[in-house]
Parts: structure tokens; C-alpha cells; sequence
């Protein structure tokens, strides 16, 4: 049987990079059945931009932070799956239709599934993505022993996330998206990660707002803490890598640039 598929996108001053997310969605082989665009409190004009594609619906959630709108999203969805992207996602044409070829499988039917990207505003944008796929889902399976659904490219069977929302936090320090893929798998829902199922996004903490990326790495080990994973301790060497390998990229792409000027 056919799944319903619902589209969340969480909003927050995504008037910029919005139109080319929904564009996208626009040019599928197969339309979702629902799209939501979940207005965090945004100033720009990002809900206006939303309520110009006929097939967006928008919803506002006024406590701050990309959890909360998260949880509104998933919680009025009608889906038989919730897919996640974020507003500077760009999905491939056959985005949803991949999704209807895997949950075809009976045995996908209590399956999460998520993928990897590129980065469309990186020259390096191909390699620096194969290689934050690497740590993003490789290293986290080492470090957890199981993928969790990224949230720039998951999606979740809808009983999965009725069985596992109330349990997921809500705190802001924290990556929401491996928090509930950790409350999923201590419920038993595999994540299966397919590395062919890419996505398009931005590198923001790299080339535009580099000085939030050591910021946004320490909510690493401090999710692994917040749930008591045993190895939060081993996250920190890995993250304070990251951070520094990040500088390599954004002197590589400045020099590019320069050249190219």
C-alpha cells in the first residue's frame, strides 16, 4: 500500500533559502502528499514566502528553538511517514519517490531511514559532504552503535515518532535530531542509513558564521551526556577535531574564491 508522506520544515528567518527549498519539492516525480513550513517566530518574511506555494501549509510554534518546532510540525502531520529537511535543503527530483520504493518493503514498514548531502555552497561542496557524512553518521554509529535519522534528511514511520515524541528533548543545547535517534533506538526502531539517499544543503557554520561552529560542536558530547551514552567523553577529541579540520575548508575556499576573482 501507498504511504501518505508529510514534508516538516522547521522556519526560522529562512526568507532567503525557502524558495529554492520549495522549488524543489515543487519539481518531484512524485508529489508529498503534505508539506508543513513551521514558522519559528521569524521576522523576515519567510511565512509569506511559504504561503505562496499552493501546496505549503503553515503552522506557527512560539516557543523558540528547532525542537519545539519540530515537535509542532510531526505532532499535526497526517503522514504515514514524517520527512524532515531543513529550508535550505534541496531534495533531489526523485526524493519522494525513493522514500515510496523503500517503505514498499514490508520489511522497512518500522524503519528509519536517512541519508547524506553535499554542500551547494562549498567549491569543495561534493568532498567536504562525503566527509561530514563520515563523521555525522559513520562515527556516531561507532560511538552508538546505530544510525540516527539526520535532520536535514530523515524520515520517520509516524507510529515511530506517536511511540518516542513525548520522550525526545527538548533542550536547546543539544542536537534534537541525535536526541531522538538515540529515544528511537532505546525503542527499538532501526535507523538505516543509505548513503546514495542524498540532499543538498548549506555549510553555514563554515563559510558564513564560522565563529557558531565551536559552539554547535560541543552540543555533540553534551547530547551523548544528556542521555547517558557511556562514550560522551571520546565525542570531545572528536569534536575539537572537526573544529579544527573546519579551518582547512574555509581557507580553502577563501583562496578559491580569490582566484577565481
Amino acid at each position: 500500500m501507498k504511504k501518505r508522506i508529510s514534508i516538516i520544515i522547521p522556519a526560522y528567518n529562512e526568507a532567503r533559502t525557502l524558495p529554492a527549498c520549495l522549488d524543489a519539492i515543487a519539481a518531484q516525480t512524485i508529489m508529498p502528499d503534505e508539506v508543513i513550513v513551521v514558522d519559528n517566530n521569524s521576522s523576515d518574511k519567510t511565512t509569506s514566502i511559504a504561503r505562496k506555494y499552493p501546496f505549503v501549509k503553515v503552522i506557527r510554534e512560539r516557543k523558540q528553538g528547532i525542537a519545539f518546532a519540530r515537535n509542532a510540525g510531526f505532532d499535526v502531520a497526517t503522514g504515514d511517514l514524517l520527512a524532515r529537511i531543513d529550508a535550505d535543503t534541496h531534495i533531489p527530483p526523485d526524493w519522494i519517490q525513493h522514500i515510496q520504493e523503500f517503505y514498499a518493503e514490508d520489511t522497512h514498514a518500522k524503519t528509519v531511514l536517512t541519508g547524506g548531502c553535499y554542500f551547494y555552497n562549498l567549491r569543495s561542496g561534493k568532498l567536504t559532504g562525503r566527509m561530514y557524512d563520515f563523521v555525522v553518521h559513520r562515527l556516531n554509529r561507532l560511538l552508538l552503535g546505530y544510525y540516527f535519522p539526520w535532520g536535514s534528511n530523515g524520515v520517520i514511520p509516524a507510529e515511530a515518532w506517536h511511540a518516542v515524541g513525548g520522550a525526545a528533548s527538548t533542550r536547546t543545547d543539544i542536537h534534537e535530531d541525535l536526541d531522538l535517534g538515540i529515544h528511537l533506538a532505546i525503542s527499538g526502531y532501526k535507523t538505516e542509513y543509505i548513503s546514495s539517499f542524498r540532499v543538498a544543503t548549506q555549510a553555514k557554520r563554515i563559510l558564513s558564521d564560522h565563529p557558531s561552529l565551536w559552539p554547535y560542536l560541543t552540543w555533540w558530547p553534551e547530547t551523548f551526556r544528556a542521555n547517558h551514552i557511556w562514550t560522551w567523553p571520546l565525542v570531545w577529541p572528536l569534536a575539537i577535531l572537526v573544529w579544527l579540520g573546519s579551518y582547512g575548508i574555509l581557507t580553502n575556499e577563501r583562496i578559491g574564491r580569490h582566484i577565481s576573482a
